[in-house]
């Protein structure tokens, strides 16, 4: 796999001096732009689909699966949606390798514990007009691909986000998405490049979705909860300049 590839010699940081380290770090930190740059039929089409499938059903909802770096960052996504957008907390699950608990610690041999996946699935109750987006960088993890699997049965509209070309993920997935980001400078830590793809793609995917969903006007997030002081102003500045268009 790319993302499990040592780096070339001349970009070991542990070799370096520390400033030419971090100017190798930012410059292979920025491919992953270049990844999802890639990957933007695959995130536009998959995008268009759950789209489609949230305004069909007003209780459908996007579901988060993933195992250890890959769970953290769709958690975050997902944890973001009420706040910026005012989506329902009801309307977000999570399916996390570990439990919820693996969010802050590993969790030993979770990401290749498959047993428990159907069980899981049924627990939270996903039915076909849920929208299920799993995430692994190497695109193998089996307890990702193990819950997708499940989620198929049952007809849900599956979204698999991998780093490597041809993963499994993406072939069980009915849409996948391939964030081509290769070698890590820290060789199979996948925290970093494929990690920051990763999270740019679902950044992309979900706010595209909202702002489709109709809660994004003017580049403003016009449903979004203020729930402390920086948010009551800015939700005070979006009504008054909301009010003045109506005039």
């Amino acid at each position: 796999m790319q993302t499990e590839k040592l780096p070339p010699k001349e970009m070991w940081i542990d070799k370096l001096p520390n400033r030419m380290a971090l100017k190798v770090m930012l410059e292979n930190q920025a491919g992953a732009i270049k990844a999802v740059d890639s990957a933007l039929e695959e995130i536009e089409k998959a995008s268009e689909a759950i789209y489609n499938k949230l305004k069909e059903n007003l209780n459908s909802r996007l579901i988060y699966v993933g195992a250890g770096t890959s769970a953290r960052i769709g958690f975050q996504d997902g944890a973001e949606l009420l706040p910026t957008f005012g989506w329902p907390e009801k309307r977000v699950a999570y399916l996390i390798a570990g439990g919820f608990k693996a969010l802050t610690e590993a969790v030993e041999n979770a990401e290749d514990n498959v047993l428990d996946t159907k069980k899981l699935v049924d627990g939270i109750k996903i039915t076909s007009s849920d929208v299920v987006i799993a995430l692994s960088a190497s695109g193998t993890t089996p307890f990702t691909i193990s819950v997708v699997n499940e989620a198929n049965k049952k007809n849900v509209l599956t979204i698999g986000i991998g780093n490597n070309y041809g993963a499994e993920l993406q072939k069980v997935a009915k849409f996948g998405i391939t964030l081509n980001t290769g070698f890590e400078i820290l060789a199979g830590s996948t925290r970093l490049k494929a990690g920051t793809a990763q999270k740019i793609c679902l950044n992309m995917i979900s706010t595209l979705v909202m702002s489709n969903l109709g809660n994004i006007q003017n580049g403003m997030m016009i449903n979004l909860n203020p729930n402390n002081k920086k948010l009551k102003e800015r939700y005070g500045r979006i009504k008054i300049y909301l009010d003045e268009l109506k005039k």
